[in-house]
């Protein structure tokens, strides 16, 4: 019998980035978080589905033929304007999404197409040519490596082809991903949202016991790549001196000597319009840059380097 070939949803695919890894890098955005992060900019990645989304502004003076294909009924005439709006407790559950495949304006569309590995492998090939002699490919999300089956697949088969490779993960994930894909990457981001635990689980949702165990543990490894811790920094969430200390301090416990410091920003707010989600910082101004430099100071003073932005020397 033919083996079934291993796919991944994948919600976007960025080239010619250069903040994500060394180099000019092809930015892989895989679905599925284990996160709830309030501020999140890449809601369509949250679940390791297709969702629906729907562009209002595309929606114009049009057959409407997506009210008729939609077997739910779903999708209803609008008196507001627009020519339709939709009932999201049947779009959440919708497993053939019929309404998208008549949308010739593409206001419906979903979030996220599968790629089996072969797929995948030929857009990077496709893109090496760009990177230059430091580029590569960095894997995000979401939460990459809850697909872990498909990455593996796929750091493999880059590292067969000789292709640098980044992960940017969350951590909270089982050890045991994390040793089977550290052999086939070279760098490794990881996000650290909040020192306290009490205040990880309120604004993720989830505690960060296990991330601290599994940073802890990365750092002791004999692993040769490098890890770069980052930290979201949210105003009102972790952006306080207190907090900065205490990552700090962690820092130096297991040796590590640098961090990023990524302000937040409303880049996806209008993401969740279209995902028919409510977005709690929609009007949450970003840091500004006197107290990004004021919470960089207290990590120089313990000898560790902080750097604002995604921007790192490498």
């Amino acid at each position: 019998m033919q083996a079934v070939e291993t796919k991944g949803l994948i919600f976007d695919i960025q080239g010619h980035s250069i903040h994500d890894g060394p180099g000019t890098r092809t930015l892989v955005f895989l679905s599925g978080c284990p996160l709830r992060c309030e501020w999140c900019s890449n809601p369509e990645g949250l679940f390791l589905r297709q969702r629906l989304m729907f562009k209002s502004r595309f929606c114009r003076s049009c057959p409407t033929r997506c009210l008729g294909a939609c077997p739910q009924g779903a999708v209803e005439p609008s008196q507001s304007g627009l020519p339709v709006i939709l009932d999201r407790r049947h779009c959440d559950s919708c497993k053939t999404m019929d309404c998208v495949n008549v949308c010739y304006a593409g206001a419906l569309q979903t979030s996220g197409d599968w790629y089996t590995v072969d797929e995948l492998m030929r857009v990077l090939n496709r893109d090496r040519y760009y990177w230059g002699s430091e580029g590569g490919v960095t894997l995000t999300g979401g939460e990459p490596l809850l697909q872990e089956g498909f990455v593996l697949d796929l750091l493999e088969r880059c590292h067969d082809a000789y292709v640098d490779t980044c992960v940017e993960t969350s951590a909270y994930v089982p050890r045991s991903m994390l040793q089977a894909v550290l052999p086939y990457i070279q760098w490794l981001f990881v996000d650290i949202k909040h020192m306290d635990s009490a205040k990880h689980l309120e604004g993720t949702g989830v505690p960060n016991e296990p991330i601290l165990d599994n940073i802890r543990w990365i750092a002791s490894n004999d692993w040769p790549g490098r890890m770069v811790l980052r930290m979201p920094v949210v105003p009102a969430f972790n952006d306080d001196v207190a907090n900065a200390e205490a990552t700090a301090c962690f820092l130096a416990e297991i040796g590590q000597r640098e961090i990023n410091l990524l302000p937040f920003h409303r880049l996806g707010a209008s993401k969740y319009e279209q995902l028919g989600m409510t977005y709690k910082y929609q009007d949450q101004a970003s840091p500004d840059h006197d107290s990004l430099e004021s919470l960089a100071s207290i990590y120089a003073e313990r000898g560790i380097a902080c750097h604002l932005g995604a921007e790192t020397p490498f």
